[in-house]
């Protein structure tokens, strides 16, 4: 049932007049004729009596316009959701994320978007960065902060820079070097590590190890949590010092205390990353709300 055929037959049944309802619908009255005949040759039933004189209802005629209003009503709703569909009105956006790294800025971001974006449902996903690897391939999630995807995968998506994330020794409030304004590598060898779980973080764990073998030592793991608030909880409770991504003081652990490394060489990115191809407007609004806001996160995340 073509939403014109129906809109013209509406405009005559309430008027019971071809030429009023075409002035009505801005048309010609042939116009009108032929949108009727459609719509009566599609129900194989006459919808309208017609005379020289006068046009009335037949009893199917009655009985359509009773649901005409509501049919074209709906049909109208529909037309303009899928309008405001295509423009990124409205939706469901998905977003993966790793928590301690991006919580200086998504929390902020994700309210500025949903001000401007108000029938969008913005659904926030904590993952580890294998995990988002996953979600992105399998289309759980649409845009990703995580660290730069492997080789294999790149090429599928579109990534950018959020900003380089150095590396930090975290200990205990009371371990003894709690109190130094900052440490070399060499002085951890004897320390037990906690560290981050390699099948959540493999590009964290392999620069930890690497650091410690430029330094002539392979750090003795006692520990390695999944997540990184389990990190800081054995941290804190004195199981062993960790070497974490610095925006993981944002995490704020009041029993952690953060010291800078000398001479580090590896650092950490943080990538943004989202399907090549995509055409959604409303994909495409949050990138960019992003990328005019990527001076002010690297200011912050560079101290």
């Amino acid at each position: 049932m073509e939403f014109k055929n129906l809109k013209s037959f509406v405009a005559v049944a309430t008027h019971l007049s071809f030429s009023r309802a075409a002035k009505e619908l801005n048309t010609v009255q042939p116009a009108i004729s032929r949108h009727i005949t459609a719509l009566e040759d599609e129900l194989d039933t006459k919808l309208f009596f017609r005379t020289s004189r006068e046009v009335s209802l037949t009893v199917a005629g009655e009985r359509l316009f009773q649901d005409a209003g509501f049919l074209l009503s709906q049909l109208e709703q529909t037309k303009q959701a899928v309008v405001r569909a295509s423009k990124g009105q409205v939706g469901r956006l998905s977003i993966g994320y790793l928590g301690g790294a991006t919580l200086f800025f998504l929390p902020r971001l994700v309210r500025n978007y949903i001000q401007s974006h108000v029938d969008i449902d913005v659904n926030l996903i904590e993952l580890t960065a294998s995990g988002q690897i996953e979600a992105l391939l399998e289309k759980r999630i649409d845009i990703s902060f995580s660290r730069p995807l492997p080789e294999q995968f790149a090429e599928r998506f579109i990534s950018k820079e959020v900003y380089k994330d150095k590396l930090v020794l975290v200990v205990s409030r009371d371990h003894p070097l709690a109190q130094v304004p900052s440490i070399k590598l060499n002085q951890l060898t004897d320390e037990p590590f906690i560290l981050f779980a390699r099948e959540s973080a493999v590009g964290l764990y392999d620069s930890v190890i690497k650091e410690c073998q430029l330094c002539g030592f392979s750090p003795r793991i006692v520990n390695s949590p999944r997540q990184m608030q389990t990190v800081l909880t054995h941290v804190a409770s004195g199981l062993g010092v960790s070497i974490v991504p610095s925006s993981v003081r944002d995490l704020r652990s009041d029993e952690c205390v953060f010291l800078p490394i000398e001479h580090l060489q590896s650092s950490l990115q943080l990538v943004m990353s989202y399907r090549q191809h995509n055409t959604s407007p409303m994909i495409q609004d949050f990138v960019e709300l992003v990328e005019q806001d990527l001076d002010t996160i690297q200011h912050h995340m560079s101290r």
